[in-house]
Parts: structure tokens; sequence; C-alpha cells
């Protein structure tokens, strides 16, 4: 696989990724919600300050944490893509671990630096941020809040069966987290790396690669 081409498709995901959270950020307040396909696919801007999929980790020491950790995973990803690219993994694998980089690289955008460049959104208002205020942004270096919109309740106001454990009786929707681009990107290569993984990692590939590299030119030690 061309590093050119994994460096295209990494660059078109965090374009795509920031341009709908730009976009969502400065028209719509925390709160607004539009409907895409029915009830079931909807525009919902949330802020979440933790992890993909709205889930969160210690508060504001946590929050610097988790972003410190995704600064480190995002570099040290940057050379293990590399590595793979030089030793000829399949191709698919190489897609899918470049899924998760730039989503990994699209969420870690929004933790080091909308705070700085975004005014604070307000909840359940129709006043929306605006981009690089005058006095400043909501949050330091480091404290960003994520940007998250897509929101597919495909099973509404269902409940839990009686007998079913903990949550018996109570209601149940399917799919409540509420999630962007980025998180979408990562869980595609996921999904992808643990069901072709067999096709990814099997005896083929590894002949094909041993192949490639017995076909190789040799350079003339002269």
């Amino acid at each position: 696989m061309n590093g050119k081409k994994i460096i295209a498709l990494i660059a078109l995901i965090i374009i795509i990724d920031q341009a709908i959270k730009f976009y969502i950020k400065l028209n719509y307040f925390i709160g607004e919600e539009h409907l895409m396909l029915g009830t079931w696919a909807r525009l919902h801007f949330v802020e979440n300050e933790g992890m993909a999929w709205g889930l969160k980790f210690g508060g504001d020491f946590g929050k610097i944490i988790l972003t410190l950790f995704r600064l480190v995973a995002v570099i040290w990803g940057a050379f293990l893509i590399r590595g793979f690219i030089a030793k000829k993994y399949h191709n698919g694998f190489i897609i899918c671990a470049a899924l998760i980089f730039a989503g990994a690289v699209g969420n870690l955008i929004d933790s080091l630096f909308y705070g700085m460049i975004f005014e604070q959104s307000v909840p359940y208002t129709t006043q929306v941020a605006v981009f690089m205020p005058k006095a400043g942004g909501y949050a330091p270096f480091l404290h960003g809040k994520v940007v998250d919109m897509f929101y597919f309740p495909i099973v509404q106001n269902g409940h839990f069966p009686s007998w079913f454990p903990i949550w018996g009786g109570e209601e149940f929707e399917f799919f409540r987290p509420v999630f962007n681009f980025a998180d979408a990107s990562i869980s595609v290569g996921v999904i992808t790396l643990f069901i072709f993984q067999n096709k990814f990692f099997g005896k083929e590939n590894d002949e094909n690669v041993e192949k490639e590299q017995i076909e190789a030119p040799v350079s003339n030690p002269e």
C-alpha cells in the first residue's frame, strides 16, 4: 500500500470530521436536534469531556490525562502505520489502522484546541458559539470538549422485560450514544479488523509478503 494514499485517506477523514464539527459548533446550540431520516436518524449536538461515545473519565484531571494519552497514542500510531507500510502488511489491515488513527487524531484536535478557539456553547438557547471570540475561548489548552452530533435511536420507547437482570422494567433505547465522524471511523476500523482478522493475518498473507521480499531487487554491493 502506497504511503501517499494512506496519508490522503487519513487527511480526508480528518477534514470531513472537522468540517462537520465546525458546522455543528457554529450553527447549533447544545441540545438542538434535527431529523435526518425519520425519527431514528438525527443530528443532535452535544459535547463531551471524555472518551468516544460520550464516556467520561475522572473529571478535570482525568480530562488532561486522557488528552495526553491520546496525544502519545497518536504519535505512536504514526510510527506504527509507517512500519506497517514498510513491512508490506495486508492492504486491508493498513486501511483499518489508518481509519483508527484518523479518528483518534480527529478527536484529539477537539481536546487540544477547541477550548481555545471557540466560545462556550449555551445549552437549550438560540445562542450559538463564536469562532475565535475576542474574549478568548471557553477553556485552556488540553481542556477542549469533543463535539458529537450523530444520534440513531433505532429502537425507541422500549422497556426491558421485568425478568431482565438489573435493568428489568427500565426504559430501553437502541442506539443511545451520540457520536461523531471520528468515532465512526474508529469503530469501522476496529470492527473490520475483527471480522477479517484471518484474512489480514492468515498464512496466505504471510506467504505473499515473503514472496515480495524474495522477488525484490537486490542492490549491487559495488
